[in-house]
């Protein structure tokens, strides 16, 4: 019987009931029940009463009750101090005057405890002296938000509210609170039941009049009632599963779920839930029993999602820190566990199979000295501790020495036609560079063993050397390996580093070999005139044992440390200009200049190979463009007169992209499946003359486009297909292609960029054409000479034009030449003795210079000094000394490429410089009258021809 009133006793404790009950001293009370009962010195509880409603009939009169305890039956008087003890002279109900109390966060719910900090003294000792006149009660009372305040502000404006201003933030609803202790500016209070402010006794502190509020009746019988209250309850169980911050709280009540009174349970799910104050205010002002529930039921809802998003980043935190730790233990489990059985040895006997695996392959192929390195490490790895660094230094070093292909050679294609096919499908003209080529194929065919060389490609941009050692590579069955040196300047890039440095690295050499996995790949050395020099050493010499035959055959890497064979290497170095590369260097080499190509060339080229992979990339068909030959003719002279061809494919890909855009504008179907109307895009009719083109690749649209209809309709093909012909073949009609031509370039590529070199029909008196040579390939140049003043003892002569030193000697040696040689053939003439001559090289932003301009300047001097100007579509260029003698020049193809370009009949050229002549192409010499001469004598006698 007394287990039992216990039991009943202890929900009535916990929501407060005001009824007499005896609970036994030894039963453990929760945290929640230690707040509820306090005991006194003899033993017994007071129980402290939560509201005056009573819900099971007893004497609501009765504030406090004492019960026996089963002990030693003191009556002694109860502790005053214990805060446990509710005094009886005032109750709740009677409480209808209460000081307001703000509260700035959340509202105080009945039967839960909230500290509170008072800042306000006036307020702090209004409710100390209340609580010691024995009436310890307040009026908790949440705060209005003001409007563009929030957080630390907001709470600040609640701390400056007095009086009048106060009351109209405090929300009319709020909680009567027991002022349980003091301490400091802290006050804990424990709510009871539910007010509402009626009206304001007094300013400060703030007093008002309030009503005490009772829950609206309802039947507890209700089957909704019932059903929103335990939802509520099993949504609390699961919160308070996932989340421990009001476990003590709840563990009271979950206990005794059974007495659960339903105004209870939804004040206790809206207290412990994360709602914010509006909501959880919405919940107390509530007296409606069944839509608190539901209030109530929507919070503890969404504290149960927040619990789920919590519990998800916690896992996921906690998986992410202990990962690699779990890792690291199951690691060592499995070694240990694979050990135990004889599995697996520890890691240095591992690293030593590992290393002894690559070797076995190639142990025969592997030099003496080289295996006997490997041994030598092999063993000392074994002796050092794994946690050591020189374990790490030596387990790296190994690692490289086994990973090389000691005499491991690919095979080689041997085959020259094949290879003629390769190099002419990759490049076309270069005949040099293939001839080379193939015959270093018939030596090695010959032979039977191919021996590394050293090829250098010079030349100026855009020829194309670096995809011509891309082309031999794959003609000669080689593996490819390319780095650039330009720039270079620490010699530890080519010869590797001292394995005693942190981080040390082999050469650039040894990591192509490791990367092709070959002792005889091809190697592009990109740039190497533009090798640099700085602190670390000179790149240009740690070259020199890379590239010379007969020392690459014990070329010896500063990390490796033991001799590596390269002699089977076939090198390829390319170069603008070989002037900058160091003679040493220079002399290991065997170098083919490229000069550039003539505009057949070039046409070939952007014909065959640009246009076709330009078109490709930009997934335009065939059909629908055509450019003409004219057009691409006006792109080279007019646009792209360089030696190569880089700026021509950028031309030709901004006419394609151009193309491209109007396409996609005006909606033309890509596809060459669906061939239907389409929209024409050109302004100018295509003339007569193309319209059989035309027509034939209408006819192969036509064929393209049934065949694909046939595919698509192939269910069904018996009854469609002639329609399909018939519709198509009226489409492939109108399909019109986008015509570039000479006339409308203009439209793609912009203005033209170079003009006509050729300034004069007819050289003046003073003015005779020369040829040049620039890394754009070569050009015309003008010199002009005219004279200032004249008066006896007067010559002189001025230089303008930007000239460098060399063309200023130039000028200098042609005054003298050109003064003896006028003696000689007019004595009396004393033009250079009495006249200021100005020697002037047009287009003077040009910085000019070079020693071939000589003899074209004597004779624009002597043109003047005899009036007579020099013979028609005549260009000249050589060197002169001060005996008269022509020096040979540089740039043959050049300079015969730009004497066509201005359509320049005649030309004199050194007779040194003949075979260099002989040796172009015969469509570079088609139509050319070309002269060579030795002295200038007979460059006078060309010039100055009586006859003409």
């Amino acid at each position: 019987m007394l287990k039992t009133l216990t039991a009943r006793c202890s929900s009535h404790v916990a929501f407060g009931a005001h009824a007499r009950r005896y609970v036994p001293v030894g039963e453990p009370a929760s945290p929640l029940l230690r707040r509820i009962i306090g005991q006194n010195k003899r033993g017994l509880y007071i129980i402290r009463r939560f509201c005056s409603d009573s819900t099971d009939g007893s004497d609501p009169d009765d504030a406090t009750v004492r019960v026996k305890s089963g002990g030693d039956g003191d009556e002694a008087a109860e502790s005053k101090s214990s805060s446990a003890i509710v005094p009886t002279l005032v109750r709740p109900e009677d409480c209808l005057t209460v000081v307001a109390l703000p509260l700035s966060h959340r509202p105080l719910f009945p039967g839960f405890y909230m500290p509170v900090y008072v800042k306000d003294p006036k307020l702090l000792a209004a409710l100390t002296e209340s609580r010691k006149r024995q009436a310890p009660y307040a009026g908790a009372f949440l705060v209005k938000d003001d409007e563009g305040t929030e957080g630390s502000d907001s709470e600040k404006s609640i701390y400056d509210l007095k009086g009048k201003d106060l009351f109209n933030r405090l929300h009319e609803v709020g909680t009567l609170a027991q002022i349980t202790s003091i301490q400091g500016d802290q006050v804990v209070l424990i709510g009871h039941r539910r007010l509402r402010i009626s009206e304001m006794v007094s300013e400060d502190p703030l007093t008002v009049k309030v009503d005490h509020l009772k829950e609206i009746p309802y039947d507890k019988d209700d089957d909704i009632l019932k059903a929103t209250s335990f939802e509520v309850i099993s949504t609390l169980r699961d919160v308070l599963k996932t989340s421990p911050l009001w476990r003590d709280h709840a563990q009271t009540y979950i206990q005794h779920v059974g007495d659960f009174t339903y105004p209870r349970v939804a004040d206790f799910g809206a207290a412990i839930s994360g709602a914010n104050k509006q909501q959880c205010q919405q919940v107390l002002e509530e007296l409606d029993v069944h839509k608190r529930l539901k209030l109530t039921l929507e919070l503890v809802k969404k504290e149960m999602e927040i619990s789920k998003i919590q519990e998800s980043i916690a896992k996921a935190i906690e998986e992410k820190i202990s990962g690699e730790q779990r890792r690291y233990l199951l690691n060592e489990q499995l070694k240990a566990i694979k050990k135990e059985l004889g599995l697996e040895t520890d890691d240095k006997t591992a690293l030593s199979g590992k290393f002894r695996e690559r070797l076995d392959p190639k142990k025969e192929k592997i030099p003496a000295h080289v295996l006997q390195v490997i041994e030598e490490e092999l063993t000392k790895l074994q002796l050092l501790e794994a946690s050591s660094s020189e374990f790490n230094v030596t387990r790296n070093y190994l690692d490289w020495l086994t990973a090389l292909p000691w005499g491991e050679y690919s095979d080689e294609n041997f085959d020259v036609l094949r290879a003629q096919e390769i190099l002419d499908e990759d490049h076309y003209g270069l005949t040099d560079v293939k001839e080379r080529i193939l015959e270093f194929i018939a030596v090695g065919k010959l032979r039977g063993i191919s021996q590394g060389k050293i090829v250098c490609l010079s030349g100026p941009p855009g020829v194309g050397k670096t995809s011509i050692g891309r082309s031999i590579a794959r003609a000669l069955n080689r593996k490819f390996y390319r780095f650039s040196v330009g720039g270079l300047s620490d010699v530890a890039e080519i010869k590797g580093h001292r394995r005693t440095y942190i981080g040390a690295m082999p050469g650039k050499m040894v990591q192509c070999l490791k990367s092709v996995g070959t002792a005889n790949p091809l190697v592009l050395i990109d740039e190497i005139d533009k090798l640099g020099r700085g602190h670390a050493g000179d790149p240009a010499s740690a070259m020199l044992e890379l590239l010379d035959p007969e020392q690459n055959a014990n070329f010896l890497d500063h990390y490796l440390d033991v001799p590596i064979d390269l002699s089977k290497v076939l090198f390829v170095c390319t170069a603008n200009v070989i002037e900058n590369i160091p003679n040493p260097l220079l002399d290991r080499m065997e170098v083919i200049s490229i000069a550039g190509y003539i505009t057949d060339e070039k046409m070939h080229i952007a014909r065959d190979y640009l246009e076709k992979a330009t078109r490709d990339t930009c997934g335009i068909k065939p059909e629908q463009v055509e450019v003409t030959d004219s057009a691409l003719l006006a792109l080279i002279e007019n646009y792209c007169r360089e030696a190569g061809v880089r700026n021509l494919q950028k031309q030709i890909e901004k006419i394609y992209r151009k193309i491209a855009l109007q396409l996609v504008r005006q909606g033309r179907n890509l596809e060459p499946a669906n061939v239907g109307p389409q929209v024409q895009l050109e302004e100018d009719k295509v003339d007569s003359g193309s319209s059989s083109n035309e027509s034939v690749v209408g006819a192969e649209a036509s064929e393209n486009a049934q065949e694909a209809e046939i595919v698509d309709s192939a269910a069904n093909q018996d009854d469609t297909l002639e329609a399909e012909k018939d519709e198509t073949s009226e489409a492939a009609k109108k399909v019109e292609k986008v015509l570039v031509d000479s006339s409308n370039l203009v439209d793609f590529v912009g203005k033209p960029v170079f003009h006509a070199d050729r300034i004069y029909e007819h050289t003046p008196v003073g003015v005779v054409m020369g040829l040049a040579w620039t890394a754009m390939g070569g050009s015309t140049l003008y010199i002009e000479t005219s004279h200032v003043e004249q008066g006896e003892g007067k010559g002189s002569l001025n230089l303008t034009g930007q000239l460098g030193d060399v063309m200023k000697e130039s000028a200098q040696i042609a005054h003298t030449v050109a003064r003896a040689i006028l003696l000689e053939k007019d004595p009396e003439n004393q033009f250079f003795a009495n006249t200021k001559i100005h020697l002037h090289v047009p287009a003077g932003a040009t910085p000019k210079d070079g020693p071939s301009a000589g003899c074209t300047m004597i004779t624009s001097m002597l043109s003047l000094a005899m009036n007579k100007p020099v013979k028609k579509d005549l260009a000249m260029t050589g060197e002169v000394t001060l005996t008269r003698k022509i020096l040979p020049i540089g740039g043959v193809k050049e300079k015969t490429i730009a004497a066509r370009r201005s359509e320049v009949k005649t030309i004199v050229f050194p007779s040194a410089n003949r075979r260099d002549f002989d040796e172009l192409a015969a469509n570079v010499k088609e139509g050319l009258d070309v002269h060579f001469v030795d002295d200038y004598s007979q460059i006078y006698a060309l010039a100055f021809d009586e006859s003409q």
